[in-house]
């Protein structure tokens, strides 16, 4: 495939704040330690390597070989967790909901953002190892958020009762999604790949935890990737001295609060802010927020009260029912990984930035935050429709109205620029000033108002000729609307809709490797792809 590339910036899909972070604009230094560039990772590595501990990496490697008891892995994947125990293996992390068969394409590139960085790390510093983490959202709760996928157009949902953190949700029902998914997706070979992917992962597997491992190791263990489930009782345990510490002293909301006001002084939007308590508390089917108040702490919407003591001595005797929540996590993980980066999509970045104060409160390193690759994938007859319409890759990103009044204008055989006619009005009406300047300020003020209308009616002669060329020119506003709306579906960026059977039924087993072969996460610029 060949491709092309287009800053951030000028696809006016990211924000000012994650194109100013791109940038390096001297207001955001503060939030960050280090900026995700080559040259700067043997420091990061150093920094982990010295705070992290070797029970830390024992107990990691331990809970990994445990999860994977029951899985068929690949080579480079048993080696990467054999190396995760030696203090010269370090991890790059991306995480990301257990999304229905991986729900939108961007799934696919924050991980394979991840195995490349780490063959970047390698070539450049042979003597370390470096192992590429897909950390699954387990605890996550927002069941609405990853009941379903995009095909085609369609939404193909799974309906069943919410509650609960999501990875232990069983996979009662899905046989009817895959027989709805099965009547769509036609028949072939690479068709028949993605249907018997889909009943081995959902129909074979008890619950959502499982069935998303299976998965993303049938797409990605060819490259050593290692998947993780935190929501494991050892692996908390290593957190226990951070979550009591949230629970005394809330030692997160007091650190992050101030640096997310910093952010909003700056104007930037502020991604999440902090609770007073970070924590949820787990139960079956429920995971509810830990409040304090008066000493005493509450469950949201249970029954359940403890005293300072008995809520210590509770976290002590089963970690595994504490959860951290979304400002928490991020600590989570580089407590149990010896992590150097993370690797995420502009709102992950943007909360991750609001941490930086709260991890050197608790004198954790705190990672590289590496934006992950973006991408356009145009078939071949999509390339070719685009190429026939003389549309540049800058262009498609243009919202809708203003490619057609562009390209209207392009392609018409009348010049609907009025802007000759509006330079020479205002000649003309400099002469009525100088005129008017001459009797009182009246007229003065009645010669503004004249321009201003004529140059107004200006304006609406230039949209009416426009919109009578659309009208001319339909067939090919037509197409210019018709591509625009396969690539962008919903007027919205393709990698956040699509899912990634569309362009398996499309490339087949090429697609991943062609992924690995083009996406370079230290590019720090939009992908375009083509056939």
């Amino acid at each position: 495939m060949p491709s092309d590339c287009i800053p951030f910036r000028e696809t006016n899909y990211f924000s000012s704040f994650i194109c100013d972070y791109l940038d390096e604009k001297p207001e955001l230094k503060e939030f960050y330690h280090r900026f995700p560039k080559l040259d700067n990772f043997k420091d990061q590595l150093l920094e982990k390597q010295q705070s992290f501990p070797l029970e830390n990496r024992r107990v990691l490697k331990t809970v990994l070989s445990s999860q994977y008891e029951n899985v068929t892995i690949s080579e480079a994947t048993q080696k990467n967790i054999d190396l995760l125990d030696k203090n010269t293996t370090f991890t790059i992390t991306t995480g990301h909901q257990l999304n229905l068969f991986t729900g939108p394409l961007y799934f696919l590139y924050k991980i394979v953002s991840t195995i490349n960085l780490t063959s970047t790390l390698k070539e450049k510093h042979p003597e370390y190892d470096f192992v590429p983490i897909y950390w699954m959202a387990t605890e996550d709760h927002d069941f609405d958020e990853i009941n379903y996928f995009n095909f085609k157009g369609k939404k193909i949902q799974w309906n069943r009762n919410d509650g609960g953190a999501v990875g232990v949700f069983d996979t009662e029902g899905l046989d009817k999604v895959f027989e709805i998914f099965s009547s769509e997706i036609g028949s072939g070979r690479n068709a028949e790949r993605l249907k018997s992917l889909f009943e081995e992962a959902y129909l074979k597997h008890d619950n959502l935890a499982d069935a998303t491992r299976y998965l993303a190791n049938e797409l990605f263990a060819a490259y050593g990737l290692v998947i993780v489930d935190a929501d494991n009782r050892e692996l908390k345990r290593l957190f226990i001295p951070f979550m009591e510490k949230e629970l005394e002293e809330q030692v997160s909301y007091h650190n992050v609060l101030p640096k997310a006001e910093k952010l909003e002084a700056k104007g930037y939007k502020i991604q999440v802010n902090p609770r007073e308590i970070n924590l949820f508390y787990l139960s079956e089917g429920s995971r509810e927020r830990i409040i304090e108040k008066e000493g005493s702490y509450f469950v949201n919407e249970t029954d359940i009260v403890w005293s300072k003591s008995e809520i210590i001595k509770s976290l002590h005797e089963a970690p595994e029912m504490f959860s951290p929540n979304v400002m928490m996590r991020p600590l989570y993980q580089e407590v149990i990984l010896p992590n150097l980066c993370y690797i995420g999509g502009g709102g992950e970045l943007a909360y991750w930035l609001e941490l930086k104060d709260y991890f050197e409160a608790v004198q954790i390193p705190f990672p590289m935050l590496l934006l992950r690759n973006s991408v356009l994938i145009e078939t071949e007859k999509q390339a070719e429709k685009i190429k026939r319409l003389a549309i540049s890759d800058t262009e498609l990103f243009l919202k809708q109205h203003e490619l057609i009044n562009r390209k209207v204008r392009q392609i018409s055989n009348i010049d609907i620029n009025f802007d000759p006619q509006r330079l020479h009005l205002k000649e003309q009406f400099k002469e009525m000033y100088q005129l008017a300047e001459q009797t009182d300020v009246t007229f003065v003020n009645a010669v503004k108002a004249q321009e201003i209308k004529q140059l107004k009616g200006l304006d609406m002669l230039e949209k009416r000729l426009l919109k009578a060329q659309r009208i001319k020119l339909s067939d090919q506003v037509q197409r210019l609307t018709s591509i625009q709306n396969e690539l962008f579906p919903n007027q919205s960026l393709q990698e956040r809709n699509t899912n990634f059977s569309e362009m398996y039924l499309e490339y087949g087993e090429n697609l991943i490797p062609e992924l690995i072969k083009q996406l370079n996460p230290l590019q720090g610029e939009f992908i375009v792809l083509k056939q």
